[in-house]
């Protein structure tokens, strides 16, 4: 590889890489609003047609554990394009499913393929940036991370609302095509180390924990949790497969993962940061597709619309963190992002769904503009102190944890938004009573909701659920905002950025 400062065409590969990351987060959150078509096109209940979404995300952290190893081995540049003409085709084969079944197992595959497409970019902008302009060349890579879930349902509602929710999948055909071709034509390819082996054992476990505990997640809604022997299977058998992979870790010669990575206080810190950051990330998006949709009745293109304003907020953002990124200590910057991070989402749990448009948006560039003032710096600040030869290692961890804490976050606030309405509707409900002094006016409105009539029941129960549904977004929002304190407490135990004189220069 050529030193930073002589790469020749370097736009171009950052472009082609960049438009890369951008397709595959994308897919992450651009099927959100179209979840409701795919639903009725499959016959699938909630829980079902939630696989969509989680499926792809979990096969993409399993997969992304092994991209250093393999980046090392086979070469970066044709892993990375092989792996985005997979992506491509995979992509076109989630638009052609014929059933809830072959939809999940084309999005596994899709997972799968799009997996080392993260760390894959972050590594290239790592390595053909010098050190003074990594914060720019982490600005754009953050872009691309943040940018591409909240464009998603955006560009989803457009495309399902003009074609069919087919499209979601068939739009990164074009994108594959310019992306590979790109790669082909500019980046230069590193040396194939033919002589690396896997560890196989390292590796199963690590993918064992995590699918396993995801399936927990995913399943123990359904099966009311530790009352189920599968539940408990799946927690055993998680729980299990991450102590073994622990002890391999720290007793193999020569393990899945270094133990250099976790050495490393800022990397650690960071790594934990991302996951609880992404993890509230797409699930905002998540939850907010079928809010403006079933409770504020919201058209799929509104709102799909109406989620847009947290892009123009996270573009404002990158711009500011990256100017500020070499003169004000990056912690700074994460904590004001985090702060304000909180205040957006404790703003979001009191909305309800005659929320006014303007003060929703407002909100959302707020919230958007927050999460451009933590993943650029957290992205800079990962690699400040890391030795340069566990860069590639590096780059796939956090995007393990970035993959792991988005579908952990969907799983989650999944099962508290149902556990919640469950809870808040008997809640409700239990002062429904013929001793209500509401159901004893004697009006028309209180014959029509008199519970003691089919119609009436119907009507009340009717209007129960709805309440109940908003209070259950509600306690999410105010659970997501929680989940900030964890971050702001990491941020005590990273060292300063500086630059490579203070520390000796190690670029």
């Amino acid at each position: 590889m050529a030193e930073p400062s002589q790469v020749p065409n370097r736009g171009l590969i950052t472009a082609s890489a960049m438009l890369a990351m951008l397709m595959q987060t994308l897919d992450s959150t651009i099927a959100n609003v179209a979840l409701p078509y795919m639903q009725g096109s499959m016959s699938a209940s909630y829980e079902e047609i939630n696989w969509v979404l989680t499926s792809y995300v979990i096969a993409a952290a399993i997969m992304t554990a092994p991209v250093g190893w393999m980046a090392r081995r086979f070469g970066r540049k044709k892993l990375f394009i092989t792996c985005l003409a997979g992506f491509t085709i995979t992509s076109m084969l989630c638009g052609a499913a014929q059933s809830l079944e072959q939809l999940v197992v084309f999005r596994l595959l899709q997972g799968m393929c799009g997996a080392a497409i993260a760390p894959l970019s972050q590594a290239t902008m790592l390595d053909i940036y010098p050190f003074a302009r990594r914060a720019q060349a982490m600005a754009l890579f953050s872009m691309g991370v943040t940018m591409g879930p909240i464009m998603g349902p955006t560009l989803g509602g457009w495309l399902t609302d003009a074609y069919s929710w087919r499209y979601v999948f068939y739009v990164n055909l074009p994108f594959g095509i310019i992306s590979i071709t790109g790669l082909m034509l500019f980046m230069k390819e590193t040396p194939a180390q033919d002589s690396l082996r896997f560890s196989w054992y390292g590796f199963s476990m690590l993918a064992l924990a995590c699918g396993a505990f995801q399936l927990m997640l995913d399943r123990g809604q359904v099966q009311d949790w530790f009352t189920s022997r599968e539940v408990i299977i799946e927690a055993v058998i998680a729980g299990l497969a991450l102590y073994l992979f622990v002890v391999h870790m720290f007793t193999a010669d020569k393990p899945f993962l270094s133990l250099g990575l976790f050495r490393d206080r800022n990397f650690s810190s960071a790594m934990i940061m991302v996951f609880c950051v992404s993890s509230v990330l797409l699930s905002t998006s998540a939850l907010l597709a079928p809010y403006l949709q079933n409770l504020a009745g919201y058209p799929v293109l509104t709102a799909g619309w109406a989620m847009a304003p947290r892009g123009f907020g996270t573009i404002l953002s990158m711009y500011v963190a990256s100017r500020l990124g070499m003169r004000v200590d990056q912690r700074k910057i994460m904590a004001a992002g985090l702060l304000v991070l909180a205040a957006a989402l404790y703003e979001m749990s009191t909305w309800t769904p005659d929320v006014p448009q303007s003060q929703m948006m407002v909100t959302l560039v707020i919230q958007g503009f927050s999460v451009g003032l933590v993943f650029n710096p957290m992205s800079v600040m990962a690699y400040t102190t890391l030795a340069s030869h566990l860069r590639g290692e590096g780059t796939a961890l956090q995007s393990l944890a970035r993959n792991f804490g988005s579908a952990v976050g969907i799983s989650v606030t999944s099962f508290m938004l149902t556990r919640n309405q469950q809870t808040t509707h008997a809640d409700i409900a239990a002062g429904i009573t013929p001793f209500n002094r509401a159901l004893q006016m004697g009006d028309y409105a209180s014959h029509l909701l008199d519970p003691f009539t089919q119609r009436g029941a119907e009507t009340l129960n009717g209007m129960i659920n709805h309440q109940a549904a908003i209070i259950a977004y509600n306690n999410d929002f105010r659970f997501m905002m929680l989940s900030i304190i964890p971050p702001l407490l990491l941020l005590l135990l990273m060292r300063r950025h500086v630059q490579p004189e203070a520390r000796g220069g190690d670029d």
